[in-house]
C-alpha cells in the first residue's frame, strides 16, 4: 500500500511538472523548464522510494504497470479539472484496454 501511495504522490508532482505549464504559454520556455525540473525533484523523492519499497513485493513489470495505471488516473483528473479538457469516448476505451493489460500482468497463470 505504501508503494501505491508514494507512486500516486509522485505522479501528481510529475503531472504538474510535465503538463502544468500548458496553462502558462506566455512564460519563457527556459523558465518553464527550470520550474518543471524543480517540481520533478519532488517527484523523484517519492518515486525512487516507492520503487525500492515496492520491489520487495512486486517485480519490475508489475511496478511499471502500477505506475502507468496511476499515471493515467492522475492525468485524467488533472486534464479534466486543471486543463479543462473534455473526456472523449476513445479515451475511455483506451483506458479500459490499459486496465485489461494490468489484469494480464497481475493474473496468476
Amino acid at each position: 500500500m505504501r508503494t501505491i501511495v508514494l507512486l500516486t504522490i509522485s505522479n501528481i508532482f510529475m503531472t504538474f511538472a510535465w503538463y502544468g505549464h500548458l496553462k502558462f504559454r506566455n512564460v519563457a520556455l527556459w523558465k518553464v523548464i527550470l520550474i518543471s525540473w524543480g517540481i520533478a525533484f519532488f517527484e523523484y523523492c517519492f518515486q525512487v522510494p516507492a520503487n525500492r519499497i515496492g520491489s520487495y513485493e512486486f517485480n519490475a513489470a508489475q511496478l511499471k504497470t502500477i505506475q502507468e495505471v496511476i499515471t493515467l488516473s492522475v492525468f485524467s483528473v488533472f486534464s479534466i479539472t486543471y486543463l479543462g479538457e473534455p473526456v472523449k469516448w476513445n479515451y475511455l476505451v483506451g483506458f479500459a484496454f490499459i486496465t485489461l493489460a494490468a489484469f494480464f500482468v497481475f493474473h496468476k497463470w
